[in-house]
């Protein structure tokens, strides 16, 4: 740490000099250039978009890649000095137990013995400026900018969470995750039986106070809590902030990511996600076999006559609604009319029970209040899409708990339907922790060839495992995790596979564009395996098929070299002002104690390079990168 400390104080001076000149230029630029929107022709709104256009147009540059991401250079180019001991201190701070633990209380009561000015600087000068791009959609241009100019692209998200309590958050979850009906007559009588004589019950789908506060054991995954329609609308406010923003500096390959949690009431992802897994109970109990009626492979003469031998008599009115192609059944609802802001749920999902002899609702009594939520809900789905495909920008909608997952995935895949008609526009989230990952995956993009859409897909190990696991133990259902971190790891390849497969099908047939997918890991060994696999397969970089992504502030090791490359590689990127993402700091400090393995290379290369730069004497170097993002 001495040694550090003597490279601070000579670097201090140099880097106050270098960001007063930057801001000086980017706001004189800025208040001289008229505000241009939804025009993806002309994005270049300050003097840092006009260096895009500079670097879009230059000759792209390509380094080799060394696959053992041991090259402190290629790694840290883009980064100053004074970043590389912050980010070395920044780690180094994350290896105490103590400060990880307790780092919520330390960062209030910084800022009680600071004041406000001092520690907002403070955090600036650590954390915040190591983990976050910036406070709005105009200070992280700068940001944006210095990252494609190395070949990196950015995925926004706009950081900002409630620091509520644990008891206020229990409130707000199960006050929003009961149905407004709450007489007894209509909840036992009218509802509970009918659905549960399809499928038995289903205790994954009830709310909790244990579990209600979502945030549980949960340390890289922001969190929506419900409070009111009011709230949902400026959620949408918020996302279309940043799809502006990704689209003002990107130019079509920037990425916002949403979480649905954040547009409804979860009560209705509840319902939703019930109705959907008594579906496919349904589809055991008279075809046989599990999961989803399309992996199947019947006919709809095939599907009536198993309905027939299974005693259920008057086919015809189900048999109406059900969805079909030359091939044969695809789902047993019209689930397209999901997307469709009339649609509604309380006489849609209904079926011939072998139980009760005739045919039942599967989805409990909605009001007609909770009916016009649902329809809000889908309404602002809809209007992030459609903006985000006017502005020639890609939503990846976020992946949450498995209890909210299969309405998430269905409402997900229909927005795929309706929108990525050209190329993929909406991307659905698979965390590969779980047990159905590569069956979920494979059904979904046997829809997509189905039915004739671009298929967007993000793979990711997964944020809820410890939650799932207590989940499922207090309330006495299937573990839906993998037994351990190799089983984990190898599912992510499997489903990996099966990706490139179908890709590689596609690529043969002059369509390699209809599957698009992000290997979004901070594990060097699944980022090796996805290059090696594309290499086998005959999948280029520059097919634009695959891409990598990793958190703003973590791995950089893996990231940059991967878009000096040539290949295709994100960063997360979180903004939002400074007191209001503390709960987002708090997380990336909990999750990097919890990487110690990969803290200690990334340490190791940034004294690497710190040496290297003291050696070449360019302890004074200024990034200035010269490569074009895939």
């Amino acid at each position: 740490m001495a040694f550090l400390r003597s490279i601070i104080n000579k670097c201090s001076v140099a880097k106050k000099f270098r960001l007063n000149s930057q801001t000086s230029s980017i706001l004189s630029t800025r208040n001289s250039v008229p505000a241009i929107e939804n025009e993806n022709q002309n994005r270049c709104r300050s003097s840092a978009a006009a260096e895009l256009c500079d670097v879009r147009d230059s000759p792209p540059r390509r380094d080799p890649l060394d696959t053992s991401f041991n090259d402190p250079e290629a790694a840290f180019k883009s980064k100053t000095t004074w970043e590389i001991i912050r980010a070395y201190t920044v780690y180094t701070l994350c290896s105490s137990s103590y400060l990880v633990e307790h780092n919520m209380e330390l960062m209030k009561l910084c800022k009680s013995i600071l004041g406000e000015r001092l520690f907002i600087r403070l955090m600036k000068a650590s954390f915040y400026g190591h983990f976050v791009a910036g406070e709005d959609q105009n200070r992280i241009v700068p940001t944006l900018t210095r990252l494609r100019s190395f070949g990196v692209k950015p995925i926004l998200d706009y950081s900002v969470e409630e620091d509520l309590s644990q008891e206020e958050a229990e409130k707000r979850e199960v006050e929003s995750s009961v149905s407004e009906i709450k007489s007894a007559e209509a909840a036992s009588e009218a509802a509970r039986p009918e659905a549960s004589s399809v499928g038995g019950e289903m205790p994954q789908y009830n709310v909790t106070k244990t579990f209600a506060d979502r945030r549980y054991k949960v340390q890289s995954a922001r969190t929506y809590f419900y409070l009111n329609e009011a709230t949902c609308e400026r959620n949408v406010e918020t996302f279309l902030e940043c799809l502006n923003a990704v689209a003002g500096a990107t130019y079509g390959t920037g990425i916002t990511a949403i979480k649905l949690t954040a547009l409804g009431r979860p009560q209705l992802l509840l319902q939703l996600s019930e109705v959907i897994m008594r579906a496919r109970k349904f589809v055991s109990e008279v075809i046989g076999g599990q999961g989803n009626v399309i992996g199947q492979k019947l006919t709809a003469a095939d599907l009536e006559k198993r309905l027939e031998q299974a005693g259920i008599k008057d086919t015809k009115k189900f048999m109406e609604k059900v969805v079909k192609d030359s091939e044969g059944v695809i789902h047993l609802f019209p689930w397209s009319g999901i997307v469709d802001e009339n649609f509604g749920l309380n006489d849609t999902f209904r079926v011939p029970s072998l139980k009760e002899g005739r045919m039942v609702r599967l989805i409990s009594q909605l009001s007609s209040k909770e009916e016009e939520m649902f329809r809000n809900m889908i309404r602002r789905v809809n209007t992030l899409i459609k903006a985000a495909k006017d502005l020639d920008v890609r939503v990846m909608i976020d992946a949450e708990q498995t209890y909210f997952q299969p309405a998430i995935s269905r409402i997900t895949l229909e927005m795929m339907r309706k929108y990525n008609t050209d190329k993929a526009i909406v991307f659905n989230t698979y965390q590969c922790y779980l047990k159905d990952a590569l069956k979920e995956v494979s059904t979904d993009l046997e829809q997509a060839k189905r039915q004739n859409f671009y298929f967007g897909c993000k793979l990711v190990r997964g944020a809820y495992m410890e939650q799932e696991r207590a989940r499922a133990a207090a309330l006495g259902y299937t573990d839906p995790v993998n037994p351990n971190y190799e089983a984990t790891s190898e599912m992510y390849h499997k489903t990996l596979t099966e990706c490139l497969r179908r890709i590689k099908d596609f690529k043969k047939k002059g369509q390699a564009n209809r599957i698009g997918i992000m290997v979004a890991s901070h594990n060097e060994d699944t980022v090796r395996f996805a290059i090696e696999k594309m290499n086998e397969l005959g999948i280029a970089p520059e097919d634009k098929v695959i891409c990598f992504g990793q958190l703003l502030g973590m791995c950089d090791y893996i990231t940059f070299p991967l878009g000096q490359a040539g290949y295709s590689a994100y960063k997360y990127i979180p903004y939002g002002p400074v007191n209001e993402v503390l709960p987002y700091l708090s997380r990336r400090a909990h999750e990097n104690k919890g990487i110690l393995q990969k803290i200690q290379k990334e340490k190791r290369l940034l004294l690497a390079e710190l040496r290297r730069r003291l050696l070449k004497g360019q302890l004074f170097y200024t990034p200035r990168g010269n490569y074009t993002p895939v």
